[in-house]
């Protein structure tokens, strides 16, 4: 989906921003309350997004609510995918953030299609559905009630403490469907989150949203990802992060490695380049030419943080998922369909 056009397809509001034309826009927004950021509100045409049929994700259906992310993480995979919008993947990522305005209605419409399977669906497997934006738009109740009503099993992957007030929708969905709720969480050092990670509610935060998850009766799994090579992989820093899973009630844990594709390379590096510079050849050793730490270094990590997760109750070496409720690190992330 590009950007097309010069011209607002309805009437617009005195805070719309004529000029930029997506297929569907139908306006662009500035609030006050969320400085130095446009919404562009778009109708879509689609809600369930097919993926390939050769990915090797554990799913085979997503949604997506938005476009671009509030959170801001430097090392985001999804950032290159802005840049299908000639947007680009560093500043644009975070402060022109595309919603699908008519999400919940054309949801409902393809669910009540007799051709539709009720297959898994994903949610957060690009960018996430509880970002602060949803506070505005409100899109997320919509999509739990019509995803139950239908009798579809889904999955909600997030950094956004602005779930808890979905959780009585999701404790009400999981009587009818399979219901999976997932937390990203990685970096517990308060000043590497609020610098890497500018745009998300704190590690304490997402500890709380833990708790309350499983105080509602749901299990609730962790993403401990992206682990950052010299930055958050030393057993001190993994050892503690999980303690602190397995004191928040969590049900499982995943531990999984940075990769950099495409333009997120230049941006985590020049973030890498101003905060800790004496890591920075490290790191294009490490990475080479790819996106993805050589196979030495997945081993590695994979063995020091397996007898980790088993010390806190978490099974093996945290790679498996069986739910489909976590993506797989790999190169299909990119090619999710998104509009």
């Amino acid at each position: 989906m590009r950007w097309e056009g010069q011209k607002v397809t309805a009437a617009a509001d005195d805070g719309a921003l004529p000029g930029l034309a997506l297929a569907g826009l139908v306006r662009s927004v500035r609030t006050p309350e969320f400085a130095g950021v446009t919404f562009h509100e778009v109708v879509c045409k689609s809600a369930l997004n097919k993926v390939p049929a050769a990915s090797s994700m554990p799913f085979r259906w997503t949604i997506n609510p938005s476009r671009g992310c509030l959170h801001a993480c430097v090392y985001c995979y999804a950032r290159t995918t802005h840049e299908y919008l000639d947007l680009d993947a560093g500043k644009d990522f975070e402060t022109q953030i595309i919603v699908k305005i008519n999400l919940v209605e054309v949801l409902r419409a393809e669910l009540a299609r007799p051709s539709w399977r009720r297959e898994h669906v994903a949610l957060g497997t690009n960018t996430d559905p509880y970002q602060r934006s949803e506070g505005r738009y409100r899109l997320m109740p919509g999509v739990i009630e019509a995803l139950a009503a239908s009798g579809t099993p889904f999955s909600i992957l997030t950094k956004g403490t602005l779930l808890r007030r979905d959780l009585p929708l999701l404790v009400e969905a999981a009587r009818s469907v399979p219901v999976s709720v997932a937390v990203s969480l990685a970096v517990l050092d308060p000043a590497l989150q609020a610098s890497v990670e500018p745009g998300t509610p704190t590690a304490r935060a997402r500890l709380e949203l833990i708790r309350a998850v499983r105080d509602a009766g749901l299990p609730c799994r962790v993403l401990v990802a992206p682990v950052m090579p010299w930055l958050t992989d030393s057993p001190e820093q993994l050892d503690a992060l999980l303690g602190a899973l397995e004191a928040a009630g969590a049900t499982g844990a995943v531990v999984m490695p940075m990769h950099l594709r495409g333009s997120v390379k230049g941006w985590f590096l020049g973030w890498l380049a101003a905060e800790r510079p004496e890591l920075v050849g490290r790191y294009r050793r490490l990475y080479g030419r790819g996106a993805y730490v050589p196979t030495q270094y997945k081993d590695w990590l994979a063995a020091r943080a397996g007898p980790l997760l088993r010390a806190h109750g978490f099974g093996g070496d945290g790679e498996h998922w069986p739910d489909g409720a976590v993506p797989a690190e790999g190169p299909e992330m990119g090619q999710l369909t998104l509009f």
